[in-house]
């Protein structure tokens, strides 16, 4: 398929149904009640850029929904999402963006902005390879709270691969600038370890990413590769991080014999 009929489609929704309903309805009151529920947390500006979970939303639809109360103030002035996460089914060397004119929920359509990514391709800091996206869910799982919170607004999905924390961080360096622009980096913290266990593991990567250190490894955050080249870059702008939650799935909706752990998180 050559390159312009690809960038016409709609990269359809692989997990609705499955990590959260796949109803539209069913979909947009779920969302709403996880907003609702959320505690609000005034910050003292609008975040350059945030971290937030991609597991099913019974598990960590919660933690999510922390970060993106938080965004609510400053809804209308967003227009771009520069959303980076982790590889988990296609192997990826660097930075993949997908060659399509859209993401379908079942909320609709988001644009994706492809003149940014032409861009971005164009100074070599990533790759345009669909197919890293296909069946990813780490991305998708933070759309519908998007859907509901912005308006008039376009997507620059990344998903991210083995990737140096230089290179990263000199991509965000290229966009997190540009008023209007937010970065959100999609990751769980450590994975199937006791509750516990995994509590002291969590505490340590958490304490890691609020004293700015890119030192994370994928078993402490399967999102390790786009969150150190954030947390590299946020050492050079002076940002600080703020923690909006942190659960694991033993405190919502599972079993505390092998727990996920998940947290959100805003730098301003």
């Amino acid at each position: 398929m050559n390159r312009d009929t690809e960038s016409m489609q709609c990269r359809p929704p692989a997990v609705a149904g499955a990590f959260y309903p796949g109803d539209p309805l069913a979909l947009s009151a779920m969302v709403s009640e996880l907003l609702a529920a959320a505690k609000p947390m005034s910050l003292p500006h609008q975040p350059k850029a945030m971290v937030a979970p991609h597991a099913g939303y019974i598990y960590s639809g919660g933690v999510a929904a922390h970060g993106y109360r938080s965004l609510q103030p400053y809804a209308d002035e967003i227009r771009r999402v520069i959303l980076l996460g982790p590889n988990h089914r296609v192997p990826l060397a660097g930075i993949a963006a997908p060659d399509v004119s859209c993401f379908r929920t079942p909320l609709g359509d988001i644009e994706i902005d492809q003149e940014m990514i032409s861009q971005l391709a164009d100074k070599g800091l990533l790759q345009i390879n669909s197919l890293p996206h296909h069946q990813e869910h780490c991305l998708e799982t933070q759309l519908p709270f998007l859907q509901k919170l912005l308006s008039n607004w376009q997507l620059v999905p990344l998903v991210v691969g083995e990737t140096a924390a230089d290179d990263v961080a000199a991509l965000l360096e290229e966009v997190i600038h540009e008023p209007g622009n937010i970065v959100i980096v999609s990751s769980d913290l450590s994975h199937f370890h006791e509750y516990h266990e995994a509590q002291r593991i969590d505490n340590h990567t958490s304490e890691l990413i609020e004293t700015l250190q890119p030192v994370i490894h994928p078993q402490q955050a399967c999102g390790a590769f786009p969150l150190n080249g954030l947390l590299q870059l946020a050492v050079r702008m002076g940002l600080r991080v703020i923690t909006l939650d942190r659960k694991n799935s033993g405190d919502t909706a599972g079993g505390k014999d092998q727990v996920v752990g998940y947290a959100s998180y805003a730098f301003v």
